[in-house]
């Protein structure tokens, strides 16, 4: 069983200091990846770098930024990918990202566009994204796939999928995805429930499905936040079993900077 964790950057001096002490619990675990969010802020992708940067420096694990398109033209897109291959980041995960920026530079390129870019620049390592439970602005679930499927043969090595509550979708696009010749690895995105309130933020963003069953659970504890963090851990641990039975051997964890609930987590799966 191989683990990749995903951190976003840290705003200030205190946060950096908690990211720092994560990667460090974190590396002992010996992932195979790091990764490193942006943002559609202002000069996201230079906090992004020098986060890479520092976790990669500091632990020996291969850490992947990612890089969003639709706030950038053509030729900052290159200068960018050429100033992460330049410092040794030369990993990427490819997203059109979204377009919360209104500026003249915003542009029609799509995560696809973006793969072929940085392999025009140089000999990028890329993950991109893949939606089990369909894209919010996907016309249709077919359309949605063809859409990964041109990634992938843009030159993409592997995907990376949204979070998911039910294994089922995980298993049923998975197999769409071979259907059509998707040959790499579609690695199961987890994401360890911390907080129900932050929960229903994240959901409220995107089509994903919460089981009626977790649901209740967490509304009768909504105001126990240390007993949400166990149950969360627990549902977290009993997704990635199934999910290892069914053949999956690498999983995406998205941390939320949180060191503890991933450390534990991991002890218990390998156990």
């Amino acid at each position: 069983m191989k683990f990749s964790f995903e951190f976003f950057p840290p705003k200030n001096n205190l946060l950096e200091k908690k990211l720092y002490n994560t990667i460090l619990k974190l590396n002992i675990l010996n992932p195979y990846l790091f990764s490193v969010t942006c943002s559609s802020s202002s000069n996201s992708e230079e906090l992004t770098l020098s986060t890479a940067k520092l976790i990669q420096k500091k632990t020996n694990i291969t850490t992947a930024a990612h890089l969003t398109c639709i706030n950038f033209d053509t030729y900052e897109l290159k200068k960018i990918a050429l100033n992460y291959w330049e410092n040794g980041i030369k990993s990427i995960v490819a997203l059109r990202g979204d377009n919360i920026i209104k500026t003249n530079n915003s542009s029609n390129m799509h995560a696809s566009d973006l793969v072929t870019l940085l392999k025009n620049v140089a000999d990028f390592d890329i993950s991109v994204a893949a939606y089990p439970e369909v894209h919010p602005e996907a016309h249709s679930p077919f359309s949605d796939l063809i859409n990964l499927k041109k990634k992938i043969d843009n030159g993409a090595s592997r995907a990376i999928t949204q979070f998911f509550f039910n294994v089922d979708s995980y298993l049923k696009f998975r197999d769409r995805c071979i259907a059509i010749g998707i040959t790499v690895d579609i690695i199961p995105g987890i994401l360890p429930i911390l907080s129900f309130k932050q929960l229903k933020k994240f959901l409220s963003m995107t089509n994903i499905c919460i089981p009626k069953k977790i649901y209740t659970i967490f509304e009768q504890t909504q105001n126990d936040h240390n007993v949400q963090k166990i149950i969360g851990s627990s549902i977290a641990i009993d997704l990635v079993e199934k999910l290892y039975s069914e053949g999956v051997k690498i999983f995406h964890f998205y941390t939320l900077n949180n060191a503890d609930t991933m450390c534990a987590i991991y002890h218990c799966l390998n156990h």
